[in-house]
């Protein structure tokens, strides 16, 4: 399978199956498309046919000298020999392998307060509720999510927790004990804790700053971009804004990290779909580790994204590629989330085919200790897996989820990002769909305009260092 697009000028060739990428002339990017639209295997041997080359010609030879045609044909047959075009999907054979793996937990999102400070218009916990009740989580749960997650996590070593919410600093004293038990059971266990923490700074201070800067591999720092933008959906319970409060707090901690691990998290919305301009706005504030998330939410929400908003948003994708390629000519790069993308290595195929492990390495733990398969899951019944005393008492739905791959959604099969996106995300699936093996379009569309950006950055930076 192959992909071929235009972008900022570029005539670019991806190579779904491997992972090459190819930026071509005008000739090599016509021919390509002449052979991919021929109904038969683009092997070297029926490269080399007189019927393939006598093809190429009819449909080409108004447009190209033979000699050229010929000379396109013998560069794509030399990718083609070195496993680089046109290349056999040989990871659907073993897709049975990854539905056998065991559930091994590497990872917990630990809902320390099922509460918040804030307000947020998009929020899907509901100001920190999650269709049940506010609460914080106590020491001694967190201690048996801790355990519960050492005991289930095999020979993996290293082992990461977020402490999510609501807001996890309104139960802050219960974060730090936490960090502490954790560091003590390292040596114990031979283990180590990746901390994070996701906030929306409003008790942010010194203390906890300095905290966060020793113990916390990452954090999480929600804004959604200018300041009418943020105000106008991250309000206060009263109808006040934030963004004057948090704004200096989080320049100030991502500074204190050297500009390094942690990011700012927006999202945008129907209301701001000009969003090129918040991660602009963000980048003009001095942050240098960004992401910036179309909202999810039920078309009938007036902030839910449409299908007709779609031009817009790729039109804004490209505006982004083209400032970030500029900025990082003049040495003021920064990294946008959705942009990252790993030409050379990247997550193992396993990973490129399953997604982010929800319900199987993955896990979400409410302040009460129930187990689901992620944030997005937490207060549905049907995906309550069990609790930190039991263990998983559902395992059924760890099967399901781990069932759920690029080859067992249809509409994943044939479309070119599936290795970068892995499936999707399986909550949006579920919420907006009615299933986690399908998929929400509308995201798709984004998420492969995504994609295509991102390797033109690549390709016009590799040139640039040409």
């Amino acid at each position: 399978m192959i992909h071929q697009y235009q972008n900022n000028g570029y005539r670019i060739v991806l190579d779904v199956n491997s992972g090459a990428v190819h930026v071509v002339d005008e000739l090599v990017y016509d021919v390509i498309a002449v052979l991919d639209s021929m109904n038969a295997d683009k092997t070297e041997a029926m490269l080399q046919e007189e019927s393939t080359v006598r093809e190429v010609r009819e449909k080409l030879e108004e447009k190209y000298p033979a000699e050229e045609l010929a000379e396109a044909l013998e560069d794509i047959t030399e990718l083609v020999r070195e496993g680089k075009l046109f290349t056999k999907d040989i990871y659907e054979p073993i897709i049975e392998d990854v539905k056998k793996r065991k559930t091994v937990v590497k990872a917990l999102c630990l809902h320390i307060a099922h509460d918040c400070n804030l307000a947020c218009k998009y929020c899907f916990a509901e100001e920190g509720e999650y269709h049940g009740r506010r609460a914080l989580m106590s020491y001694e749960v967190g201690k048996k999510a801790l355990d519960f997650l050492i005991a289930n996590s095999g020979s993996r070593r290293n082992l990461e927790v977020d402490f999510f919410g609501g807001e996890p600093l309104m139960n802050w004293q219960v974060v730090k004990d936490l960090v502490a038990y954790g560091r003590e059971q390292e040596k114990l266990h031979d283990k180590h804790f990746r901390f994070t923490v996701t906030t929306n700074g409003v008790l942010l201070n010194d203390e906890i700053q300095d905290f966060i800067n020793k113990e916390m591999d990452n954090v999480v720092l929600s804004l959604d971009g200018r300041k009418e933008v943020n105000d106008f959906m991250r309000p206060f319970r009263n109808g006040k804004g934030s963004y004057d409060l948090i704004v200096p707090k989080f320049q100030k901690l991502a500074d204190s990290r050297d500009q390094e691990r942690y990011y700012v998290r927006g999202t945008f919305t129907r209301n701001n779909l000009d969003f090129s301009e918040d991660v602009k706005h963000f980048a003009e504030l001095g942050f240098q580790q960004m992401s910036i998330e179309p909202v999810v939410g039920d078309e009938s929400e007036p902030y839910a994204i449409q299908k007709e908003d779609l031009p817009k948003i790729f039109e804004e994708y490209d505006k982004l590629a083209k400032y970030m390629i500029e900025r990082e000519k003049e040495g003021k790069g920064f990294n946008f989330f959705h942009f990252m993308i790993d030409l050379t290595g990247g997550p193992c195929i396993y990973k490129r085919m399953s997604g982010c492990g929800s319900g199987t390495e993955y896990l979400a733990v409410t302040p009460w200790g129930d187990l689901y398969p992620c944030h997005q899951f937490v207060g549905e019944d049907d995906f309550l897996m069990g609790n930190v005393d039991e263990g998983i008492t559902k395992p059924e739905i760890a099967d399901r989820f781990r069932d759920c791959n690029v080859y067992t959604k249809e509409k994943c099969k044939n479309c070119f990002a599936k290795f970068y996106c892995s499936g999707g995300c399986a909550a949006n699936g579920h919420k907006l769909c009615g299933s986690i093996n399908d998929v929400y379009e509308v995201g798709c569309e984004m998420e492969r305009k995504r994609v295509e950006c991102a390797i033109m950055i690549k390709a016009a930076l590799a040139e640039e260092r040409m």
